[in-house]
């Protein structure tokens, strides 16, 4: 039986062997040789020693996978313009051409070229920002995700308690949710209403000297229609005042201007809106509705962002 397995074992090629039946192939050399020893594993471990050549075929197939996994272009035929998949919004050529024009030489990144001293990363970036947004202050983060779990646990640090409706705990792309995206943080959950109607009286009658933050969370993937009722921003920053209790808004995909004059028939709510309106802080996407890179931006109150 050991000589059985011994030659069984045999009768697996080389890591080397298989590799030069390969031919060229466009991908580096260390990851084509983990992929063949990884393939070569796997058949030794089942016990079924295929023909030369139809592991080469298998090795070629994973090679090809490897292979259509690297990030390139494609066609956005799915109907959906800003589409999280293929690459949110492509980057406009202005933009494209500052990144070649920086990102190929040196740049005064954290340098300041009036002073001669270390600068400040974000000035120039920060300071655009907060003028498009209406606000004191903004700065810039990973995503719109993080951006929300930064704002919750800064306010929550002594007041663990976060009031949000229960019709604003929804899911975003890839799967996550807000909720639980919140008390992965380690809050608190006050909900208030219900599903389809949340009234300014169920904000007030959840907060307490726990309440560390109100929070808003714009729908902006989907809508209700018939028997529903939504508090406003601006009556709840009133509330949120009155009760001394910092309020911030969520208004994912994002959009600087009116979307109207796009066509688009729904209204998105903007951070100059939603801060006219009362809001201390505002956070959403830089890369949806806004057109950039990957990125989550805080707009608001500059003691609040310096705070952060």
């Amino acid at each position: 039986m050991h000589k059985q397995v011994t030659a069984s074992r045999r009768a697996i090629p080389s890591v080397t062997k298989v590799l030069d039946s390969l031919g060229k192939i466009d991908l580096p050399r260390p990851l084509l040789i983990d992929l063949v020893r990884r393939k070569l594993s796997k058949i030794r471990a089942s016990g079924k020693i295929p023909e030369f050549r139809s592991i080469v075929d298998l090795v070629r197939s994973s090679i090809e996978q490897l292979r259509a996994s690297r990030l390139q272009p494609v066609i956005n035929g799915t109907g959906v313009v800003i589409h999280t998949n293929v690459g949110r919004a492509p980057l406009a050529s202005a933009a494209v051409r500052a990144l070649s024009e920086v990102g190929s030489a040196y740049s005064n990144l954290e340098y300041n070229l009036a002073t001669g001293a270390r600068g400040d990363r974000g000035g120039y970036i920060e300071t655009a920002l907060a003028l498009l947004c209406g606000a004191e202050s903004a700065t810039v983060v990973n995503n719109c995700a993080a951006a929300l779990v930064l704002i919750v646990q800064h306010f929550t640090a002594t007041k663990p308690e976060v009031v949000i409706s229960r019709g604003e705990l929804v899911q975003i792309g890839g799967g996550f949710r807000i909720g639980e995206i919140l008390e992965a943080t380690g809050v608190k959950l006050r909900e208030v209403g219900a599903t389809n109607k949340t009234t300014l009286a169920d904000y007030s009658r959840a907060i307490s000297p726990q309440t560390g933050i109100i929070l808003k969370v714009h729908r902006s993937n989907f809508f209700m229609s018939g028997f529903v009722e939504s508090t406003s921003s601006m009556a709840i920053a009133t509330l949120a005042r009155k009760k001394r209790v910092p309020f911030a808004e969520d208004l994912g995909s994002g959009a600087i201007i009116g979307t109207e004059q796009f066509g688009i028939p729904e209204h998105e709510p903007t951070p100059a809106e939603a801060l006219k309106d009362g809001a201390d802080l505002v956070c959403f996407s830089g890369d949806k509705l806004f057109g950039g890179p990957q990125a989550g931006i805080i707009a608001g109150k500059k003691r609040f962002i310096t705070a952060l």
